[in-house]
């Protein structure tokens, strides 16, 4: 999800309280959004990608 070009999260719940448009956006704009689930566990996945590029991941 965190390399998404853009997320259409659906919610807030599944069942009979899913099925809206929850959050609508790139995952940058997710993640800060307070309605969405999915933000909320996804702010800090990218979160820990900016501490670090990728190069010094490996290194």
């Amino acid at each position: 999800i965190k390399t998404a070009d853009w997320i259409i999260d659906l919610g807030p719940e599944g069942g009979a309280d899913g099925g809206r448009i929850v959050a609508e956006g790139t995952p940058e704009q997710i993640a800060m959004s307070e309605d969405s689930h999915t933000g909320h566990y996804l702010r800090p996945v990218l979160e820990h990608g900016r501490s670090h590029s990728y190069s010094e991941e490996r290194a």
